[in-house]
C-alpha cells in the first residue's frame, strides 16, 4: 500500500516539474536596433477617429492608495535626487535630467512626462482597434520603463506626436530614443508606415551596438 502512494506521489511530482521549467508565457526580448526595426510590420497609418480622451491618463499608478497617479509615479521613479513627497504626492526640491535636451531640471512642474510613442502615434499604428481599457493600460504603462519618460514641457512640446521621420532628441542620445521608440512599438506591437521605418532603417546603420529589450504585452 505504501509503496503504491510512493509510486503516485512520484509520478504526480513528475508531471508537474516539467512545467516549472517552462520559459514565461511574455518573457523579455532582446534584438539589435536593426532587427527590432526590420521586424516591425509596415502599414498606412490613419489618424480617423483620434480623440487624446480615447486614452485614459494618468490613472492611480501602480498604488491607488498612496494618492500618487502615473505621471508622479513616473517623476519619482525618475528623479536623481528625490523630492520630498508632501500630502497630496506634491513634491518639492528634487533634481531630473532631461534626456531629450540634456538639461538639469531642479522642479517638477518644469517636467512633462512623454508618451515615448505619442498617443497620437499609437492610435495611427494600431491603437484605433483596441479596447479603451488596453488603450488606458497603454497610457500609464509603468511596466516598462521605455514606455514614459520625463522631460522637459519644452522638448516635449516640441516633439509633438512626431515619428522619427520627423523629430530626433539631441544627436548625443538618437540611438537611445531609436531604441526606446522601436521597443515600445514593438512591446504593444504597433506598426510603421513606410516613411517611419525608412528612417528607423537608416539611423540604425549608426547604431550598430544598439540594443532593443521590450517584453511583449498579452
Amino acid at each position: 500500500m505504501i509503496k503504491n502512494l510512493m509510486r503516485a506521489a512520484m509520478a504526480a511530482a513528475l508531471t508537474v516539474l516539467p512545467l516549472t521549467a517552462l520559459a514565461p508565457a511574455h518573457a523579455s526580448e532582446t534584438l539589435s536596433l536593426a532587427e527590432a526595426v526590420n521586424s516591425l510590420p509596415l502599414a498606412a497609418e490613419s489618424r480617423d477617429g483620434y480623440q487624446r480622451t480615447s486614452f485614459k491618463h494618468w490613472n492611480a499608478g501602480k498604488n491607488s492608495t498612496d494618492g500618487c497617479n502615473t505621471r508622479m509615479e513616473v517623476l519619482l521613479s525618475e528623479a536623481v535626487d528625490a523630492p520630498q513627497v508632501l500630502p497630496g504626492c506634491k513634491l518639492s526640491g528634487g533634481r531630473w535630467w532631461s534626456y531629450y535636451d540634456a538639461k538639469w531640471v531642479t522642479s517638477a512642474g518644469a517636467l512633462d512626462v512623454d508618451h515615448m510613442v505619442p498617443l497620437a502615434e499609437a492610435w495611427d499604428s494600431g491603437a484605433s482597434q483596441w479596447t479603451a481599457a488596453r488603450r488606458e493600460a497603454y497610457a500609464n504603462d509603468l511596466a516598462a520603463e521605455r514606455s514614459l519618460v520625463a522631460v522637459t514641457a519644452g522638448s516635449n512640446r516640441s516633439k509633438a506626436d512626431q515619428d522619427p521621420a520627423q523629430w530626433l532628441p539631441n544627436t548625443e542620445v538618437t540611438c537611445r530614443y531609436l531604441s526606446e521608440w522601436t521597443a515600445t512599438k514593438k512591446r504593444w506591437e504597433l506598426t510603421a508606415d513606410a516613411e517611419e521605418w525608412a528612417a528607423l532603417a537608416q539611423l540604425a546603420e549608426a547604431c550598430p551596438t544598439t540594443i532593443v529589450v521590450y517584453e511583449p504585452v498579452p
